[in-house]
């Protein structure tokens, strides 16, 4: 079954600019999860994740893991 997503607050990155680039928003109203979705398309798909899951990722971005 699919989760009602009209009520959920998303948030941009504080490092998203004003552009109309490429963003991401983050949303974490729904328990025991975070929701990810392309900023230009919002009604398009969301991708899914265990707030652990996406705590390590962040925190593997922050540290420069994906630096290329």
């Amino acid at each position: 079954m699919a989760t009602d997503l009209t009520s959920v607050k998303w948030f941009k990155s504080s490092y998203s600019g004003n552009n109309g680039g490429d963003c991401v928003e983050v949303a974490t109203g729904v328990p025991s999860t975070v929701l990810v979705r392309d900023s230009k398309n919002p009604d398009g798909p969301t991708l899914t994740f265990e707030p652990t899951t996406w705590t390590t990722f962040v925190t593997a971005i922050k540290a420069g893991d994906f630096a290329g």
